[in-house]
């Protein structure tokens, strides 16, 4: 069997941009239920998952922490985002403002994941010529 650390960069961009498109998702249905009484926004936090697996390994370089890595763990879901907490009286914690914040910073994100991720596969195509 080869063993190879090619893709290792590109499987965790996969998983960021999963992570990404999950979280346009979860926003996407914050928006939608913004009149909605009683709901409570929906996130996800991939940046805290990848940085507790990160920080699992000290004292190696970034390509040794991403070899080592075990992409398996970069699972993400959506979470309830201050469930407790409402300012408005029906009870409802979406802001609308603060939401398309959130989308349009999450969509550049993910256009850079994408981005990354094409390039990663440019750069092995310009190698393997």
């Amino acid at each position: 069997m080869l063993n190879t650390s090619t893709f290792d960069y590109i499987n965790v961009l996969e998983k960021a941009a999963d992570a990404s498109w999950l979280r346009d998702q979860a926003i996407a249905n914050n928006i939608a239920n913004v009149d909605t009484p009683g709901y409570k926004r929906q996130d996800v936090d991939f940046e805290s998952v990848l940085s507790r697996e990160l920080g699992r390994m000290k004292y190696v370089s970034m390509d040794e922490k991403v070899g080592r890595l075990i992409t398996s763990r970069l699972r993400v879901g959506t979470y309830t985002d201050a469930a407790a907490f409402s300012y408005r009286t029906d009870k409802n914690n979406v802001d609308i403002e603060n939401e398309n914040v959130l989308l349009a910073q999450n969509q550049l994100k993910y256009q850079g994941l994408l981005n990354s991720i094409s390039q990663e596969f440019q750069n092995l195509k310009t190698v393997i010529k």
